[in-house]
């Protein structure tokens, strides 16, 4: 609904329960977003059996589309024959049809007398123009009109291009991205109105540009993937395997699509379906979807097409010693120099397709994207690069990549002979503090200034831009604390994927510390992914190399200590969340006040999979949880629950998913959009100190399950042992967290306390420290980063 002060959006529709139409209402529905899902009625059976069965296969599909089965129940099945008056009560319509022009405008007049006078419409297209569909609504829905473009899988993917045409509304545009960014949790680019938009046009340019210089430099596909993937900051799907997970049936489209609307490009000559290509489509092979198409897996391995023997062979991983060595460079207008330079040829191809892509880029700036930011924002969100291209060419240095461009334009070596335009050579960088380069104003334009960003107080900013890094109250080599109010203090670590090293665990007290003398509350939020991957290993594993008991049992009950205190603070205290939370990392959430998650957030105590149980106060707190949830009834269902969470290693699939398996308790907050964790989280503290925070008693008392509960839970283990399902290791553990988690071998009902439950957590961690098995357990994850299961 279109009000004074935004978008509300309160319920939604998507029109066409396709693979992409049937993913966007599941993701609608993960943020909360009650979705009526439309199809047509099949000519046999009841009349919502497409759409039904389109919402039963959401629960089948990996990666799965929904954050949890149970948010199902917010998509409906809907359609066209009965249902379109329901579409009176909703506040978006996105049409999700097959991407045919004629198709799209016979269901707009269908719809448009259902349209309330407050709705947004939107089309999700990936390059079909908005304007032509915009000419056969009515005036009035016309202006409320806009594309969205989702990309797929649409729950993981980032990006979602916004397009307005000429006529839509201001208010229609800024209301819809700050729903899109704040509810469903998406990064929105603004394009213009252009075939392919800013995400593919780019995009896809880069593979045909990969496809191209394959050729001509004599490579193979398997070789081109090995260059193209995690060396320069990609996916590593690359090239060929990214246009096997897309389709190759689509990929075709897609470029036939890019043929047939941008005559007019100057590189239009290398806009046609490689013959190869169109043979595989022509077979059937279509890539991922079918088994096979540039690849395929067989039972000796992964097999890739070699197109001078015209079939497949086994796939390696080919790289040059003049590439390995020049991709160990660190300096990247040196690196890129050295790819212009070398003789080698797949250090040429790599030259060829940075220099092609750049060249692409700055040439369509002005006519596609408003800004540099657009174009690179769109390709780091919607195709996985860690640097836009126009990052790259500015952190290669700007003027020295400009002229070895010119350069090969000069001596006919590029794709096309179009000049470049004269702005390249007019600025040093693309990104700045002023802002993104724009070439249309001749300037730099400022991030914008809608309202909805000034909850993402750390955004990712591209390279080039500066960022308010607040204040430092004190660092260390293990953590930064540090504050952007003066009145809330954040702690953030600094160690490798953010592990609990003895310099964190020094940290968290000295942040308690600092935040009782001076600060309303406490914030634990990581500057990057993850929030952590738990306690460093490496250092115990010494210890117990050691033999030394005493100094083990001391870091645990150093480690208990400080996020003990974690509850116990005088002030409040939140974790801010995104990306995994395991082990130590999980236990320090599960002891805060409050936690803000992201929805992509994946939480678990996985110590079961190194041969231990979790030493942080971990089980200590799944046991009080099951006493206090079930105060008056049996606590042995919710018991049963946590132990098998905990026993097998479970990690959540998403925030929703934490929240059911209690990692998350129903106080916590989840929210869509990772950057906003930090404002929602200072707002936690914020609402926490004003509605006069005091902290739990440490001297309460929980009843335990005791001798019975941990006598039930291991009768299943026994079962499990039995039938080979798990290892006597995995007994002996699994016994052992039963033990905390039923509150020890004492009588049912006893009545024990914290103190108690992290005495007991601390001598089951020592004892199986010291058991062989689980030290194989810990160094084989150490060395392969996998865990071993004996």
């Amino acid at each position: 609904m279109l009000k004074d002060d935004g978008f509300e959006l309160k319920r939604a529709a998507v029109l066409g329960a396709g693979v992409m139409g049937a993913q966007i209402a599941a993701h609608l529905a993960n943020s909360g977003i009650p979705t009526l899902l439309y199809e047509l009625p099949p000519k046999d059976g009841k009349p919502n059996d497409l759409a039904t069965a389109a919402i039963k296969r959401l629960g089948k599909l990996k990666p799965p589309p929904l954050g949890s089965k149970a948010v199902l129940a917010d998509v409906q099945p809907a359609n066209y024959d009965q249902h379109l008056d329901q579409l009176e009560s909703c506040d978006l319509i996105i049409e999700a049809i097959a991407e045919r022009l004629d198709f799209k405008k016979s269901l707009f007049d269908n719809i448009e007398n259902h349209v309330n006078a407050n709705a947004i419409l939107a089309t999700n297209t990936s390059g079909l123009s908005i304007s032509e569909l915009a000419s056969v609504l009515p005036q009035d829905l016309a202006t409320r009109f806009v594309g969205v473009h989702f990309f797929n899988p649409p729950r993981y993917m980032h990006l979602v291009e916004l397009i307005p045409h000429t006529n839509t509304r201001a208010d229609v545009v800024d209301g819809l991205e700050t729903v899109l960014t704040r509810d469903v949790g998406k990064g929105v680019v603004r394009a213009k109105d252009t075939p392919n938009f800013i995400g593919n046009r780019i995009g896809v340019f880069s593979m045909l540009s990969a496809m191209h210089h394959t050729l001509g430099f004599e490579l193979g596909f398997d070789t081109v993937d090995v260059l193209t993937g995690p060396a320069l900051g990609r996916p590593k799907s690359a090239t060929y395997r990214t246009a096997d997970v897309v389709g190759l049936d689509t990929m075709g489209h897609v470029i036939g699509t890019m043929r047939d609307q941008l005559a007019d490009d100057p590189w239009h000559q290398h806009f046609d379906v490689p013959g190869w290509l169109n043979k595989l489509v022509e077979a059937g092979a279509l890539g991922q979807k079918s088994g096979a198409g540039i690849f395929k897996k067989t039972k000796q391995g992964i097999e890739v097409l070699d197109l001078a023997q015209g079939d497949y062979r086994a796939s390696s991983k080919d790289m040059s010693e003049a590439v390995s060595e020049i991709l160990k460079i660190k300096n990247p207008a040196e690196k890129l120099a050295a790819m212009a330079q070398s003789d080698d040829k797949q250090a040429q191809f790599l030259w060829a397709v940075h220099r092609d892509l750049f060249h692409y880029c700055a040439y369509h700036l002005e006519s596609i994207a408003d800004s540099t930011r657009e174009l690179d924002n769109a390709i780091k969100w919607g195709y996985g690069w860690k640097l836009g291209p126009f990052e790259l060419w500015q952190a290669s240095d700007w003027q020295a990549v400009a002229r070895l461009i010119q350069d090969d334009l000069d001596a006919g070596k590029t794709m096309s002979d179009a000049p470049l335009p004269v702005w390249v050579s007019e600025i040093q960088h693309a990104h700045s503090s002023e802002g993104s380069y724009s070439a249309s104003s001749k300037g730099y334009e400022p991030r914008s200034t809608l309202a909805v960003y000034n909850r993402q107080r750390q955004p990712q900013r591209l390279l080039g831009e500066t960022s308010d890094t607040g204040k430092t109250v004190s660092e260390t080599d293990a953590m930064r604390l540090w504050t952007l109010d003066d009145e809330t203090l954040i702690a953030s670590f600094k160690t490798k994927k953010n592990t609990i090293s003895d310099g964190v665990v020094h940290g968290i007290a000295q942040a308690i510390d600092e935040a009782e003398k001076q600060f309303k509350g406490l914030v634990v939020w990581q500057t990057q992914d993850p929030f952590s991957f738990g306690a460093d290993l490496t250092g115990a594993a010494a210890i117990v190399q050691r033999g030394d008991r005493d100094g083990l049992t001391a870091v645990i009950q150093a480690l208990q200590e400080a996020l003990g205190r974690l509850k116990f603070s005088s002030v409040p205290t939140v974790a801010g969340v995104r990306g995994m939370a395991l082990g130590g990392g999980c236990e320090l959430l599960l002891q805060c006040d409050r936690v803000v998650a992201a929805h992509e957030s994946y939480i678990g105590l996985v110590e079961a999979g190194v041969g231990l149980l979790p030493g942080g106060g971990g089980l200590k707190e799944f046991a009080i949880r099951a006493s206090s949830e079930t105060p008056a009834g049996d606590t042995f269902p919710l018991r049963q629950k946590f132990f098998e969470n905990i026993a097998m290693a479970k990690v959540s699939g998403s925030a929703l998913e934490a929240r059911e398996m209690g990692m998350l308790r129903s106080t916590d907050t989840i929210v869509m959009h990772a950057d906003e964790v930090l404002h929602v989280a200072l707002s936690q503290v914020e609402a926490l100190h004003q509605a006069g925070y005091k902290p739990p008693s440490p001297n309460r008392t929980f009843a335990a399950a005791g001798r019975d509960g941990i006598a039930t839970l291991k009768a299943g283990m026994v079962n499990m042992l039995s039938g080979g399902f798990i290892s006597e290791h995995d007994f002996e553990i699994g016994s052992r967290i039963a033990d905390v988690i039923c509150g020890g071998a004492v009588d049912p009902g006893t009545p024990v306390n914290e103190a108690w439950l992290i005495k007991l957590e601390r001598e089951h961690f020592a004892d199986l420290a010291f058991m062989e098995k689980t030290q194989q357990r810990v160094m084989h994850t150490l060395t392969t980063g996998k865990p071993l299961r004996n």
